[in-house]
């Protein structure tokens, strides 16, 4: 039996999908983008797609990001910079700490006036069992030094 984790949806059992719609945060926490991120993409300091060099930046591949899951009773927000395990689900079935790696296949893109980057493909857990009621998902730079929290 598989669950789809759905956007402000609670969920206390698992297995669990969680399907390519997800972006950011999806809890009763406060969904917010970290505003260390906002300064951070003003920086070039994430890379969601492939880009050409320029002057300012060589670097010309994608990073990777992970996805962590976290319970409800965690405390997460806006103001936290780095990925970490307080609060993430305990390593249990198939499920470690630190999450899964995203598919990053597609490119970031815009529509109209808002630009946007989903992943390519959902997440499964098959054996995921819980150390607890979970209801967040962060999203961060695996790639990026210290993990910075999306």
């Amino acid at each position: 039996m598989k669950f789809k984790m759905k956007p402000l949806a609670r969920f206390f059992a698992a297995p669990v999908s969680l399907s390519s719609s997800l972006f950011f945060l999806l809890s009763s926490h406060p969904q917010a983008m970290c505003t260390s991120f906002k300064v951070e993409l003003l920086n070039g300091s994430h890379a969601f797609g492939a880009q050409a060099a320029n002057g300012v930046r060589t670097v010309t591949t994608k990073d990777t990001f992970n996805l962590a899951l976290f319970l409800a009773t965690a405390t997460r927000g806006a103001g936290d910079t780095v990925y970490n395990t307080t609060g993430e689900l305990a390593a249990s079935g198939n499920y470690t700490q630190g999450g899964k790696l995203l598919t990053n296949a597609t490119e970031p893109t815009n529509d109209s006036t808002t630009a946007h980057w989903t992943p390519s493909a959902g997440l499964t857990w098959t054996n995921l069992t819980s150390s607890g009621a979970f209801d967040a998902a962060v999203l961060y730079n695996a790639a990026a030094t210290g993990n910075e929290q999306v």
